[in-house]
């Protein structure tokens, strides 16, 4: 990564009537001029508050004021700048200080004590961050490396008061239609903090099929189901089939307290009692006759059953609040309401946790024998056809989280919502204000008599769902990335209670986005020239084993194989690696080469990465994601061939030689009914030719890969 302070160009964003641009936006009163971080050379965290932590935030395991100070350190090495940590007792010149302010300085929306709130002070010499807990530290550490970035390596002088708005801000993936490996979601974390989200919502069970109902029984026991959590214990014995795609114990741990380091708290959802195809997969009996999808609550094994699920699970979980689903269930509201409730007080006693749940059912006051949800349960709105947020919760006391689909994305396809999150709702979708800036408490984005006011104490905030209603072939891990790209920093701003405008949102972003810390999600690779990386083969490579890169980037490679004497090396058991894994979306990768024979027909390997693969099924085919992309051709043996692999955007193409371009693309199941087709978006893969277990025999003359697509 460039150093922020070798930027040959800055946006220059000092501040403009009381607020300086970021995201989110900030409010500033400006001392004139500005100090240049080249001037600092230590960052000094108050002895006195050296191990405080966030209590009052939804994490149990949150870091101290010392342990964000670390990784501030290390985000900033990321930047050039090499900063020495220390305590003591105050700060001094050439120092950025991290202590402890007043907590009643910081106030939300509703007019409530924050944790998350800062100060920062930029004076001639030092930079001071005072916040009202160390979480709130952690924020104002994300400003000054925010404004480093816009402004070319300098901080503006003056002072920022910021307050979060709203305590709830962040994201809800679905990964239980779809796996992600615990590395992608530890990266979303870090994008996610570096815009001041707190929230990792994780929807880690769910079946792939909402019409379950259509199949017959058997069919539906085999339909595709997923439970994400791997168990060893003899209460869930059988209920994940799927190790390989699941998370255990030791690594949701990681993934958790990654998070929780860069100030996220990551929220478990096990969803029940619909979405529970894979509960009755296990346990049959459990489920209805006509839709196996949902549990039948008066089967008197079934609150039991999830009650032995939680207690299994609720001991891994390190935040204040689950999630146990409870949405889109049809079999009877006085039946969910009681389950809902029984999990609610299960998960309590077993754990002191709060419940969240889909809105589904709302409390019905006027009917005696109806069973209404307790005010205790917090209530996810996502739909005004389930749900009156204003009028069926705030008024009854519930407090409630908006997830209203507005901002719902459906990953690859879909016939209701889009592919990316609508970021210009974020700017005009406040009916209140005229079709002006949005934020959390804006439920209905068109009438504006559904909405509370700005300071109703019983919004939480707001959270963005990604589904992957189309199951796991639909899409590679990066594309749920660039489904929020623009997405998690547009949320961000309003979800904190930040200004910025539509016009200034595209070039503060993308002069942000090269530099984010903690994260290579668009899998960048530094380069002098379009020409990132390129290998040809002379008589001396098998001598020096080491190939040079004449691209100028010196991305030099090694090999263990022989040259042939005649420009290309022979390629079997053994392999030519480059220090490269992946690249990200646009580019060319060619590969000159020629197969002399497929030891492994169906199953050979060209060349690999840490994203994908490049291989011959005997068809040129893409393994990435867990799944494989074939297109309809195959490559030749005995003849010398340049294969060219462009990535263009969110497509993915092969070409031989002059022949014509040919897109890999996936076939989508849409419930059962249909298909659609869609294209793939591959990271190209870098690392590794042949090598043992290759599958094929050959020569290869060359390698190249540019930015050009």
């Amino acid at each position: 990564m460039l150093s922020v302070l070798q930027l040959s160009v800055s946006l220059l964003l000092t501040a403009v009537h009381g607020r300086s641009l970021g995201i989110p936006t900030l409010p500033f009163s400006s001392g004139g001029g500005q100090l240049r971080l080249s001037d600092i050379q230590t960052v000094i965290v108050d002895a006195n508050y050296a191990d405080s932590v966030d209590n009052r935030g939804d994490t149990l395991i949150p870091p101290s004021l010392t342990d964000f100070s670390e990784t501030f350190v290390q985000d900033m090495k990321t930047l050039g700048v090499e900063l020495a940590l220390e305590d003591a007792g105050e700060s001094r010149p050439g120092s950025i200080f991290l202590t402890l302010g007043d907590p009643t300085d910081y106030l939300d929306a509703a007019g409530r004590e924050s944790s998350e709130g800062y100060t920062i002070s930029v004076a001639s010499s030092n930079i001071t961050i005072a916040g009202s807990s160390s979480l709130g530290v952690w924020w104002g550490t994300r400003t000054i490396l925010q404004q480093a970035i816009l402004n070319n390596g300098s901080i503006p002088r003056g002072t920022v008061t910021d307050t979060p708005g709203w305590g709830t801000r962040g994201m809800m993936l679905d990964a239980a239609r779809h796996y992600y490996p615990p590395g992608f979601l530890v990266e979303m974390c870090a994008y996610m903090s570096f815009f001041k989200q707190n929230t990792f919502h994780l929807h880690l069970s769910d079946n792939l099929y909402n019409n379950v109902d259509i199949y017959n029984r058997e069919r539906s026991l085999e339909l595709y189901a997923r439970f994400r959590l791997w168990s060893d214990a003899e209460e869930v014995a059988g209920l994940n089939k799927h190790k390989n795609e699941s998370y255990t114990r030791k690594q949701f741990d990681h993934i958790q307290s990654a998070c929780a380091a860069r100030g996220v708290t990551v929220v478990p959802e096990i969803e029940a009692p619909g979405h529970a195809l894979v509960l009755v997969q296990w346990k049959p009996e459990l489920g209805f006759e006509d839709d196996l999808s949902l549990l039948n609550i008066s089967n008197p094994d079934t609150i039991p059953t999830m009650k032995s699920v939680w207690s299994v699970f609720l001991p891994w979980f390190h935040s204040k609040t689950v999630h146990i689903g409870a949405d889109e269930y049809t079999a009877g509201a006085n039946d969910y309401n009681a389950f809902v409730n029984a999990m609610a007080d299960h998960i309590h006693t077993a754990s002191n946790k709060s419940v969240r749940i889909w809105g589904t059912f709302p409390p019905n006051y006027t009917q005696p024998d109806y069973i209404n949800i307790y005010p205790n349960v917090s209530v996810q709105h996502w739909e005004f056809f389930e749900d009156n947020p204003l009028y069926d919760y705030i008024l009854n006391n519930y407090t409630v989280l908006n997830s209203d689909d507005t901002f719902y994305v459906v990953n690859k396809w879909s016939g209701s919502y889009p592919q990316k999150v609508n970021v210009s709702a974020t700017f005009i979708g406040n009916p209140n204000t005229g079709g002006s800036l949005w934020y959390p408490y804006v439920f209905d984005t068109k009438n504006s008599s559904n909405n509370p006011l700005r300071d109703e104490s019983l919004v939480l905030g707001e959270i963005a769902a990604l589904w992957n209603d189309y199951g796991p072939n639909s899409s590679v891990y990066s594309e749920a990335y660039y489904a929020w790209r623009e997405g998690i920093p547009a949320l961000a701003d309003k979800q904190w209670g930040g200004n910025l405008t539509q016009s200034e949102f595209p070039n503060v972003l993308q002069t942000l986005l090269p530099f984010i810390p903690g994260q290579d999600l668009e899998r960048r690779i530094p380069s002098k020239t379009s020409t990132i990386l390129e290998y040809t083969f002379g008589r001396d490579t098998a001598s020096q084993r080491s190939i040079s890169d004449s691209s100028g980037n010196v991305y030099d490679g090694y090999t263990d194989c022989s040259t042939t004497g005649s420009g290309s090396i022979a390629i079997g058991s053994c392999s030519v690696t480059t220090p490269l894994s992946s690249k990200g979306r646009n580019y060319t990768l060619t590969l000159s080469f020629q197969i002399s024979s497929l030891e492994a027909p169906t199953n050979a390997t060209l060349i690999a990465g840490g994203d994908s693969a490049l291989m011959l099924t005997p068809n040129t085919t893409f393994f990435a994601g867990g799944n494989y992309y074939r297109l309809n051709s195959s490559l030749p043996l005995d003849r010398r061939l340049h294969l060219d692999i462009i990535g263009r955007g969110n497509h993915t193409f092969a070409k031989v030689n002059d022949g014509r371009e040919e897109e890999f693309l996936t076939q989508i199941g849409v419930n059962g009914e249909r298909f659609e087709w869609g294209p793939m978006a591959f990271e190209a893969p870098l690392h590794q030719i042949g090598g043992e277990g290759a599958g094929w025999t050959g020569q290869l003359y060359g390698l190249k890969l540019s930015s050009l697509a």
